[in-house]
């Protein structure tokens, strides 16, 4: 593979509603989408980093500066004869992740074309449709949280998470399972406590959750080993894991019993493929979370979660849920059984329409091999 030329586009694009979370509210998303040429082949790439370092310290502008800086040159070094060259190829760039994943996603884009297979028959993946849930914001008040999450039921999600913070956490969970007594529901807190509140979330074994997803701090593994062993709900570990010997040091320190994957955290397919293999070798199911992205990274997602230890609905809403309408035609569609589709086109399998993408450009950077 002859990397030819790469069109990179800082864009914003409105959201359909706000998003909160314990870290700040969301009405609108930046991100970079990717554009790479190789041997005639166009692949697609998107970058999962916000505006702001809150989810972590990578941002759409240091993004754009390690790429352009840094990545790009690497990529035109020399041919690229599989896709999983790729992390060895940046390896010498420390952390940055979203930004290596962002190009690695084009790249396997590419591959999978020139083979003539969609990109999850490309990397061995179990399944034609995946199971999806929905994640639901921190609403204004409890009772519109409610019924929120009974218009998501009413579509046919089939899993709920709600997100969480000090003051708006027990009693918006308890609302919820009353409303919902019998779908599967898991509750965010996005690294918003610390082991002192413990007793929070014993007060919550009673209402039959489906796991806890980072309770503790973004970058700590030590004491949600000690927060699970209180627990008889799963903890499932999202910011903390950023590598094999993250998920490795997690299993094995019982810091956790699911893990959620999200490959611009882990640096793109490659390392969320080998995060998912050392998973499923301990008998820890994972499931596939979701940035906010638009139907280019929600593509890649859903090539991922056809991988047979993606045993859980990811955070893999239909493209309505977040954009209207997403740079992709036909958008991500949610199936009647609580599903969406795995493109079945060589590649990614989506059609971007690069009329909305130029709509949405703040700006565009054209690099040639050279």
């Amino acid at each position: 593979m002859n990397i030819e030329q790469v069109d990179l586009y800082h864009i914003r694009i409105p959201l359909v509603s706000p998003f909160e979370t314990s870290f700040g509210t969301s009405t609108e998303r930046e991100s970079i989408i990717a554009r790479i040429t190789a041997d005639g082949v166009t692949g697609w790439g998107e970058c999962v980093a916000d505006q702001e370092p809150g989810y972590a310290y990578e941002t759409v502008v240091t993004a754009w500066h390690i790429i352009t800086d840094f990545l790009l040159p690497r990529l035109f070094a020399g041919p690229i004869s599989d896709p999983r060259e790729t992390p060895s190829r940046f390896a010498w760039v420390r952390g940055h992740q979203m930004a290596k994943a962002t190009l690695e996603s084009a790249i396997w884009d590419i591959a999978s074309q020139q083979a003539g297979k969609s990109l999850h028959d490309y990397i061995g993946g179990a399944r034609d449709r995946v199971v999806v849930g929905v994640s639901i914001g921190i609403q204004p008040t409890t009772q519109q949280l409610v019924e929120k999450v009974l218009g998501f039921r009413e579509i046919g999600y089939t899993r709920i998470k709600i997100k969480i913070k000090p003051g708006r956490d027990l009693n918006d969970a308890r609302a919820v399972r009353a409303a919902i007594p019998d779908v599967p529901l898991m509750v965010d807190a996005n690294s918003a406590y610390r082991l002192s509140d413990a007793s929070l979330f014993e007060q919550m074994e009673d209402l039959n959750l489906l796991m806890i997803e980072q309770p503790l701090a973004y970058d700590d593994i030590y004491e949600h080993s000690k927060l699970q062993a209180m627990l008889r709900t799963p903890i499932c570990l999202d910011e903390s894991i950023h590598s094999t010997a993250d998920a490795r040091f997690a299993i094995e320190t019982g810091a956790c019993r699911i893990i959620n994957i999200k490959q611009g955290r882990v640096g793109g397919l490659t390392n969320a493929i080998a995060v998912h293999d050392v998973c499923a070798s301990a008998g820890v199911p994972v499931w596939c979370g979701g940035m906010l992205e638009t139907g280019i990274g929600r593509a890649l997602n859903v090539a991922l979660a056809t991988l047979p230890n993606f045993r859980l609905p990811g955070d893999l809403s239909a493209s309505n849920r977040y954009y209207n309408p997403d740079l992709i035609e036909p958008p991500f569609v949610f199936n009647a059984d609580g599903t969406l589709s795995v493109p079945t086109e060589p590649g990614l399998g989506i059609h971007v329409d690069q009329g909305r993408l130029d709509r949405v450009t703040l700006r565009k950077a054209t690099f040639c091999k050279p």
